[in-house]
């Protein structure tokens, strides 16, 4: 660990092909290649996925879904920055993905995924979101 908390942590080199599979999928939701139905984000989810929203909120996955399924009815433009990249392995084939997503220049948030790989690709597990405060 750094002495400064706002230092970037650094993948280790053996993990950069699956840094590089990680990165091509968040911010989760928002990749149009990776689906944008309701069954498409069935797939990429665990059963049992849930998440800790920005507003410190947990959501169960039907919640998420029904969400993403009400989105998605309505499309709109959907404008976002990443930044500050990092991958931990956590178990076999289990991965902590973390990041800063700017939205619409505006909403500037930390980011943190858990993944899975399984025989039917990758899956998230876990997801949350918070909102950094202004210095």
């Amino acid at each position: 660990m750094t002495s400064d908390p706002e230092s970037l942590p650094i993948t280790d080199a053996v993990l950069s092909e699956i840094l590089k599979e990680l990165i091509s999928r968040e911010p989760i939701f928002h990749r149009p290649e990776h689906g944008t139905r309701r069954a498409d984000f069935e797939n990429m989810t665990d059963p049992d996925f849930w998440e800790t929203g920005a507003s410190g909120r947990r959501y169960g996955r039907k919640q998420v879904l029904d969400a993403l399924e009400e989105r998605y009815s309505n499309p709109h433009a959907d404008v976002w920055e990443t930044s500050g990249f990092h991958c931990r392995r956590l178990a076999d084939d289990v991965y902590l993905l973390t990041y800063t997503l700017l939205q619409d220049k505006v909403r500037k948030t930390r980011r943190a995924t858990i993944w899975q790989r399984t025989p039917a690709g990758w899956k998230i597990v876990y997801h949350q979101g918070t909102i950094v405060q202004d210095a």
